[in-house]
């Protein structure tokens, strides 16, 4: 059996052994023997034009370059698809997601099942400059997702993914968002840029800094504060240091019991050995701007019974923050 040439072999390795009828002519592969191969059943047609060298089903990465392949010159993977690329999803999304140049004419996609393609003017610069398979940045992929966002709590979870998981920065993700003329959520998506930076990774906590603390003129707490815990260290989610004072954010309506009996223990270690008071929030206490004002009363109190007096009322008529 002859040689492959060693393009081919390496156009395959790189590509997850799939190819199109043209890399692999271009490779050194006659078009007679690529349609004896897929007579033989030696390749399979995935799409129009693309082929997988080998027989059996397709593994993830095989369905993604077949797709990537049909889309033509130009196509990077981007939003949810690459999100899952860059290890913001621990599953893969139901569609893929394609974006081409705008100038590229769409009507040759309209065909292609499960992908979605997006066009874009601005992909010489949001592609990323070296990743295999090809696909947008990390911090443009965030903005993709955050544009295409049906709220912004879900908007936010992107940023909370991304910086969450050390996959960037909220600095870098703002320089690319400065790079953009237009973008949607502009004003917000920059205070929550900041509070991310600032160790606010979640929604509940957005709402407790933007809607308790941060209008009621509570002091700053530092988030995720490291603690020293016997022989591990634990982070606090809200630490107000000088009043020895702890904000907790619940999540969950309920956690499982082991969680329930170790957040027992970090609160009783806190109050025992280190004299931090423990206030713990849940998605009910912060669901609103009443139930934020409520909340942000009950920390003040708290506060000022361990140190100087601190906040008052918000702007909202009747706040209870004395």
């Amino acid at each position: 059996m002859p040689t492959d040439p060693q393009q081919f072999r390496d156009l395959t390795a790189e590509q997850a052994n799939i190819v199109t009828r043209n890399q692999g002519i271009k490779a050194g592969l006659g078009p007679g023997t690529i349609r004896g191969r897929v007579r033989r059943g030696r390749w399979q047609r995935l799409e129009r034009g693309v082929y997988a060298t080998f027989t059996g089903g397709s593994a993830r990465d095989g369905v993604l370059w077949a797709a990537l392949l049909r889309a033509g010159p130009g196509a990077v993977f981007s939003h949810q698809t690459a999100a899952e690329l860059h290890g913001l999803l621990d599953r893969p999304a139901p569609v893929i997601h394609l974006t081409v140049p705008a100038d590229r004419h769409p009507a040759r996609w309209s065909k292609i099942p499960g992908v979605v393609i997006h066009r874009s003017t601005l992909l010489y610069r949001t592609r990323h400059p070296v990743m295999s398979p090809p696909c947008t940045r990390m911090e443009d992929t965030v903005l993709d997702l955050i544009e295409a966002a049906t709220s912004f709590d879900e908007a936010y979870d992107w940023i909370c993914r991304a910086v969450g998981r050390r996959r960037t920065t909220a600095d870098r993700i703002r320089r690319a968002m400065n790079a953009r003329r237009r973008f949607r959520w502009r004003r917000d998506i920059e205070l929550a840029l900041g509070d991310a930076s600032a160790g606010a990774l979640s929604f509940l906590e957005l709402r407790y800094v933007r809607g308790a603390e941060r209008p009621h003129a509570l002091p700053v707490a530092t988030r995720q504060a490291h603690v020293r815990q016997g022989t591990g260290t634990r982070y606090l989610d809200n630490l107000y240091e000088g009043y020895l004072v702890c904000v907790e954010l619940d999540g969950t309506a309920a956690h499982p019991g082991d969680e329930q009996w170790a957040d027992k223990r970090r609160d009783r270690w806190n109050l025992v050995r280190g004299k931090i008071v423990t206030l713990r929030l849940g998605f009910l206490d912060l669901r609103d701007q009443a139930t934020q004002c409520e909340a942000a009363a009950d920390v003040a109190i708290l506060l000022r019974d361990r140190g100087p007096a601190v906040g008052h009322p918000c702007a909202r008529g009747a706040c209870p923050v004395p």
